[in-house]
């Protein structure tokens, strides 16, 4: 019997930002998901970084699940040549059909979109909803700010120590490919 092919959810930017070194990274997350025949599941947008992603997966014969609310499918400029194409009422059941679709979430460089997203599943870990394995892919630093302001957080009380064990931190993409396949093993 096959196994199961495993799903990795990307959150990142709807826009490019401006370090290239986050545009080749999205693009070698999309690369390494194909190489690993995992199936690449994200915000369906054919821009910024989001693009990016799913360009470089579906170039390199990855499936994709894209999921878009109707409100942005004119600004994210919906990507409908994925394999799956989904379109739901609004951000909240976007984000819950987006991990409820994974097994993994992958948090690259973006905005308060992806903090968004990357807080929703946090918290929802940090109660006890999903054990599911969370990175944040720390390019050049990044994320870095965030990561002071969780600990800041911890020091003062507001969360528990356990809250920095929900999420590992990786720089590279080099990296963080042999931790997804030991999280997903």
């Amino acid at each position: 019997m096959p196994s199961r092919q495993s799903s990795i959810c990307v959150f990142c930017g709807a826009r490019a930002g401006t370090n290239p070194a986050h545009t080749e990274a999205a693009r070698a997350m999309g690369r390494a998901i194909a190489a690993n025949e995992w199936r690449l599941v994200y915000g369906a947008g054919d821009v910024g970084l989001m693009g990016e992603v799913a360009r470089a997966a579906q170039t390199a014969g990855a499936s994709s699940l894209g999921v878009i609310p109707t409100h942005l499918l004119a600004l994210e400029v919906g990507k409908r040549d994925l394999t799956q194409f989904i379109v739901t009422e609004n951000m909240h059941e976007r984000k819950k059909v987006m991990f409820m679709n994974s097994d993994a979430i992958v948090v690259l460089p973006g905005g308060a979109g992806s903090l968004d997203e990357f807080f929703e599943v946090l918290t929802w870990a940090q109660i006890g909803l999903h054990e599911k394995p969370i990175f944040l892919l720390n390019v050049e630093g990044y994320w870095q700010p965030l990561i002071a302001l969780l600990d800041h957080i911890i020091a003062e009380g507001f969360a528990s120590a356990t809250l920095r064990g929900q999420f590992r931190v990786i720089d590279t993409i080099e990296a963080l490919t042999p931790a997804l396949k030991t999280a997903l093993s």
